[in-house]
């Protein structure tokens, strides 16, 4: 695969030179432009084409969060990675919400960051383990919620949805579910999508089984 371009969105010149120093020396990550607001970033794309975009949420002008949806529409193919001070949920749901491609707290470690970028070329998702921690448990906090009078609010989960989401967060697989509860793969999987459309999380079911999986949590 070819060098994969990045830009970096942040207002402090200091955390732009510390991403800076830790890309460097890699030879497929080239870092092709910078910008402090999110101004500076709509314009610089008019001319630029970058793989992927580092971007921190709080920003002079535009939050990255709003960057991100107008990305997403826009430039559908450029790859937003959130990295942020700010890892409370309402922050990471909204930036998921947004198209953004994964999310990393700013003392994210070097390889981490390395891993991040690597995923999202491929076409992955990535989100550091405290991101997924945050997002397993609203994850299951929603699973159990009972319905609100919210247009948005997601619909409560059967109970047998509720067997098959604590097992797929355990770890096991469709053909071993339909064994555990008696009933057809084929339906397992009708179940795992009545999940996910409730909830309105089109990845989050393989977050979490990557999250348990990986010992990011315990339930």
């Amino acid at each position: 695969m070819g060098t994969i371009e990045i830009f970096l969105v942040d207002d402090h010149q200091l955390v732009r030179d510390g991403i800076k120093a830790l890309l460097a020396g890699i030879a497929d990550i080239r870092i092709i432009g910078e910008a402090n607001n999110g101004n500076e970033l709509l314009e610089a794309i008019k001319s630029q084409q970058p793989a992927i975009i580092l971007m921190d949420i709080s920003l002079p002008d535009i939050s990255g969060i709003d960057l991100t949806r107008m990305l997403s529409l826009s430039h559908p193919d450029i790859r937003v990675l959130i990295l942020s001070m700010y890892t409370n949920e309402d922050f990471v749901f909204n930036a998921m919400k947004a198209g953004a491609r994964g999310y990393l707290p700013k003392n994210t470690s070097r390889q981490e960051l390395l891993d991040a970028i690597y995923a999202i070329r491929d076409g992955h998702e990535f989100f550091s383990d405290s991101i997924s921690k945050v997002i397993l448990k609203r994850f299951l906090r929603q699973a159990t919620q009972p319905e609100t009078d919210s247009e948005d609010s997601p619909q409560p989960l059967t109970n047998r949805e509720q067997e098959i989401l604590k097992l797929c967060a355990e770890g096991f697989n469709n053909k071993e579910i339909s064994i555990r509860l008696g009933i057809s793969i084929r339906t397992v999987e009708s179940h795992k999508n009545h999940i996910v459309k409730k909830l309105g999380l089109k990845s989050t079911v393989e977050m979490v089984k990557f999250a348990i999986k990986n010992k990011i949590v315990e339930l």
